[in-house]
């Protein structure tokens, strides 16, 4: 054994041996939780950061098992604790998750963390090091752990900042590198692939045949964008809020948030400047969309915060939210929607929201999460049968609403040939059928816009309802 191999070997936890910081996590937990913990977070951040972290951790309790932890750092921890070396876990992080996490690991001897009154940051973390192991060995990441490196006999970087790589990268024993490009996390935490859902604003126009209005035209693209950057600003909102959620879920927690590649800080800047982005589009639009973004903002931010939760209220919101860029697309072109539009999209929308929570559940289930899911979800496995009756009905009866609306005078004044349009019925019939189908197979991710998206048969049967539309023009 090395000398350094025989020296106590500290470790830091947050963003080191976890890659994200677990107080900013508990935070937005606890303001999902108890959205009144808004208004005292400020009078504890008063009393110093150490009385925040532990009246947070009062409150909340992150699951140790789930954290995203630095697995290279991980599997080198765990082959010292295998030769014997003393492994402490020293972090600034509250003593209750630092316990739960010495606790899941089970090879640290030693944890030393914050309290209410002790925040072991800086220089109060070196001095509580040294009081117990005058000669240490140190991982960190960032300027918080500078002075701990100087006096460390052994230095070690996980993940380190700019800084830390700059100042320490040529004296460090070893550095541990787990982080994926953070351009790359950007757009993935954006999800642009969410924004197909929004040429639901162009529907207005074109279902009124006004293809050579060119201002209706660039205002709907001017609204497709302002809807764009305000979905996106909910879905980094949303995914902030359902950390602990994601970090659960088999797939949700490769996300660049629950995964810990991008930094919670991050997505809590970039939430505002989304929508910064969408109310400064809205400045070339007719006031009364503005409107219409600001109650689509209430109205997501409350699924958000609570009503993701509450059985039926969440899908019936989805499908309220995706029929609502209808009348968005009418309000920035000042073009009347259809009211029979309107109520197939509802119908079409909210089965399409309950395929959503059915292969959640699915995914769930056959991934054994279903303990953990009960507590952040407001759904059960066994709501699967109820689920796909509810979903499969609402997806026949926009088709009836279609038919009914096919046998409307209006559709005799838009459509020179409106019989072609009853092609629709059956490829309508079709495709909800299969998605349904392929749902209940698990064969469908939680979004089936997003599969919709890079299905070739969707594409097959869009371009042959598309081509019906036109001929019966």
């Amino acid at each position: 054994m090395s000398d350094n191999e025989s020296i106590p070997l500290c470790v830091d936890l947050d963003g080191t041996l976890v890659k994200l910081d677990t107080l900013h996590q508990a935070l937005f937990l606890l303001l999902r939780r108890e959205p009144t913990s808004l208004f005292k977070i400020p009078g504890w951040i008063l009393k110093g950061k150490a009385y925040l972290k532990d009246q947070v951790m009062q409150r909340v309790e992150l699951d140790a098992s789930a954290l995203p932890y630095n697995t290279e750092l991980l599997e080198y921890l765990k082959k010292e604790h295998a030769t014997g070396r003393k492994l402490i876990l020293a972090t600034a992080s509250n003593y209750r998750t630092a316990n739960a996490v010495a606790a899941h690991l089970g090879f640290f001897d030693k944890v030393l963390a914050s309290n209410e009154e002790t925040n072991l940051r800086h220089n109060r973390k070196l001095e509580a090091i040294k009081a117990k192991f005058p000669t240490f060995g140190y991982i960190g990441n960032d300027k918080a752990d500078f002075p701990i490196w100087e006096e460390a006999a052994e230095i070690m970087l996980a993940n380190p900042s700019t800084e830390a790589k700059k100042k320490f990268a040529v004296r460090a024993d070893h550095i541990f590198l787990e982080q994926r490009k953070c351009y790359h996390c950007f757009i993935k935490a954006m999800r642009p692939q969410q924004w197909l859902k929004n040429i639901l604003i162009f529907s207005p126009v074109m279902l009124a045949h006004k293809f050579n209005d060119v201002q209706s035209l660039i205002h709907s693209v001017i609204a497709f964008f302002a809807f764009s950057f305000a979905a996106s600003s909910i879905y980094v909102l949303n995914d902030l809020f359902d950390l602990s959620a994601d970090q659960h879920h088999p797939r949700k927690c490769k996300r660049p948030f629950a995964s810990g590649d991008l930094p919670i800080t991050t997505g809590a800047m970039l939430t505002p400047i989304l929508v910064a982005i969408s109310l400064g589009l809205c400045m070339f639009l007719p006031l009364n969309f503005l409107f219409v973004l600001l109650i689509y903002y209430i109205i997501t931010t409350l699924y958000s915060w609570r009503l993701k939760q509450i059985p039926v209220a969440d899908v019936l919101t989805l499908a309220v939210l995706y029929s609502w860029r209808i009348l968005a697309g009418s309000v920035a072109t000042v073009t009347s929607a259809s009211g029979w539009f309107v109520e197939f999209a509802i119908f079409l929308f909210l089965s399409l929201a309950i395929v959503k929570r059915t292969s959640e559940l699915i995914e769930i289930r056959d991934s054994d999460a279903e303990v953990q899911a009960g507590r952040e979800r407001g759904y059960a496995v066994n709501d699967l049968p109820l689920l796909v009756g509810f979903g499969t009905a609402s997806g026949y009866i926009a088709i009836l609403v279609f038919t009914m609306y096919l046998g409307s005078e209006k559709v005799v004044e838009l459509y020179t040939y409106p019989r072609l349009l009853w092609i629709f019925c059956p490829l309508l019939l079709y495709w909800i059928t299969r998605i349904w189908h392929l749902a209940w197979r698990g064969e469908i991710d939680d979004d089936p816009l997003a599969f919709a998206a890079r299905d070739i048969q969707t594409y097959v049967l869009g371009a042959i309802g598309v081509a019906a539309l036109l001929f019966a023009i």
